[in-house]
């Protein structure tokens, strides 16, 4: 048991009016359902269908039923509640893609506390911010630099106790069945006999956080309930048109939205299908899991479309299961789209959503150009959409626009913004509760959306989402530098590129090694650029302010002539 160390409550956070809240429980978008009812009702209704199949920590093959599902996440409930993990505590997970990822997620359902979730490449500038903003009571790892990680993570805390360290290779009762000691479920376990922990969270509460992409270098946590996450679940399952026979193969961090729910792990569970967690992304780690399993449904980013494709025509592997292919996380080029269903057999389906909420999908039955050539329409007949110029103003039909959207699984505001990033929320969202997307788009009159940029500082980097001040701010912060802008620069595989433009101080030789710098600071390793250019000066606005447009002028100026 650890020391008995004194958390804050979950924090309130902007939710939707009460008369819009009635409005989306007529309609049936949103139910009394809890998480911790959910996981117990499907394990259950389920109880003899394949859940899982993926690999555990020490990379073992696992299979697991429902009922064998429901058991592991009994199991995790009762083993965190034993050291100590109570309901409405927060919990960062920070694993891969493994069979405990589910079971611990599930877990913390089951037992009333929140998961934040995190990814396993996140290091101690991130997550210290995730425990400081959540006030979490643990941090759920693995790895060879976990400890390392989290002692440097202790050391960048100010305002609250450290979280407790999972580390799950150590931990026989995360891992159940599959762990170190080799024990299997409690045998006679009923998936439902946890049910939903009665001081757990409400449908209608905060139930866990997920995190934005964000433009800011404080991490922003976004609070889902049950109501309205559940709603996006049920809904996209119907949309993509899933069934208790479908296979999903998951090669994307699970702890992302899209993972999660479009329709994701959650939505596969949500029909009694198959869930198979793939530990990388390769084609040939892909390709295999399709063919052993008969896996139906894939979700990949671009870059990782390009490549599977590349690959599939080299090698010939048996995809003839597949019936689709999700590519979403950032813009797919058209020609790319065109080559999903010929080469990866699979009918293409094409999402663009953000963990804010708003998800959109091309359907089934929608024509082959619109499939292509756009990234698809609302969820929700309920989703509202607006389309505005730089005054707030709305643009004509098909005239390019940033995207404003309100709905009943969009939030209104992020977790604890206002003590911890001043005024992101302000900023995020308009006063009538429209999220500003930072996305440029157009409207097509069938509803379909075309992404055209961003109109943020941020960059999306193989569906990554990055804010470009943050690694300024990191790289700033070495002697050497004068100045800094952070890019994100066209690439036909990643989408965008980092590229890290610098000013060296006076008198100083340029910096050797600034991507080993900013592992050294800490920083995640998908946030790493890609590229360094020294610049004797910085192109400025009028204003005096860093031209990042002038910036792209001047590197492809640069390009051109050493071509």
């Amino acid at each position: 048991m650890r020391p008995t160390v004194t958390r804050s409550p979950v924090l309130s956070s902007p939710s939707w009016p009460e008369e819009t809240r009635a409005r989306y429980r007529a309609a049936g978008h949103w139910t009394d359902e809890t998480f911790a009812d959910f996981v117990a009702d499907r394990c259950e209704r389920f109880a003899v269908r394949p859940a899982v199949v993926g690999v555990d920590i020490h990379g073992r093959e696992v299979r697991w039923t429902y009922a064998d599902l429901g058991a592991e996440a009994d199991r995790v409930a009762r083993g965190l509640r034993t050291i100590g993990v109570t309901p409405g505590d927060r919990v960062i997970v920070a694993l891969p893609n493994v069979v405990e990822y589910v079971a611990t997620v599930l877990g913390l359902f089951r037992l009333g506390a929140l998961p934040v979730f995190a990814l396993p490449t996140h290091r101690e500038v991130e997550l210290a911010q995730f425990c400081q903003i959540a006030d979490a009571a643990a941090l759920v790892g693995c790895g060879a630099e976990l400890k390392t990680t989290y002692d440097a993570l202790v050391d960048r805390l100010e305002d609250v106790a450290p979280p407790l360290l999972i580390d799950v290779s150590e931990q026989a009762w995360l891992a159940g069945g599959v762990g170190p000691t080799g024990t299997s479920p409690a045998a006679g376990t009923s998936p439902a006999a946890a049910g939903r922990t009665a001081a757990g969270p409400t449908a209608e509460e905060t139930g866990f956080l997920q995190l934005s992409g964000g433009t800011t270098g404080i991490s922003k946590l976004i609070p889902r309930t049950a109501a309205d996450y559940l709603y996006s679940v049920r809904a996209s399952a119907q949309i993509c048109r899933l069934t208790s026979a479908d296979v999903m193969l998951v090669v994307l961090p699970a702890a992302h939205n899209f993972a999660m729910s479009s329709p994701g792990i959650l939505g596969v569970l949500h029909v009694g299908g198959t869930v198979v967690l793939a530990p990388e992304a390769s084609p040939r780690t892909g390709f295999a899991l399709i063919e052993r399993e008969r896996v139906t449904t894939v979700a990949l980013v671009p870059p990782l479309a390009q490549a599977w494709i590349s690959a599939a025509r080299r090698r010939k592997p048996d995809l003839t299961s597949l019936h689709t292919v999700q590519v979403g996380g950032a813009k797919l080029n058209d020609v790319v789209a065109r080559d999903i269903e010929p080469v990866l057999h699979g009918r293409l389906q094409q999402v663009f959503g953000m963990a804010e909420g708003l998800v959109n999908y091309t359907r089934a039955d929608d024509p082959d150009d619109l499939v292509v050539m756009t990234q698809g329409r609302p969820i929700s007949a309920d989703d509202e959409i607006r389309v505005v110029d730089a005054d707030g103003a709305d643009v004509p039909a098909g005239e390019e626009g940033a995207l404003l959207t309100r709905g009943p699984y969009t939030i209104r505001g992020y977790y604890g913004a206002e003590r911890w990033v001043g005024t992101v929320n302000a900023d995020s969202f308009t006063a009538d509760g429209f999220y500003r997307t930072g996305d440029l788009v157009r409207r097509l009159p069938s509803g379909h959306l075309v992404v055209t940029g961003r109109d943020k500082d941020q960059i999306n980097r193989a569906g990554e989402k990055i804010a470009a001040d943050e690694i300024e701010g990191h790289v700033l912060a070495h002697p050497d530098v004068l100045d800094a802008v952070v890019l994100g620069l066209p690439d036909d595989r990643l989408g965008e590129r980092i590229c890290i433009v610098v000013q060296v101080e006076p008198g100083r030789e340029p910096p050797r090694d600034l991507p080993g710098y900013l592992r050294t600071a800490g920083l995640a390793t998908y946030k790493i650029p890609d590229s360094v250019v020294f610049l004797d000066d910085l192109p400025a606005t009028h204003v005096g302010k860093n031209s990042r447009r002038e910036l792209r002028r001047v590197l492809a100026d640069q390009m051109t002539a050493s071509s």
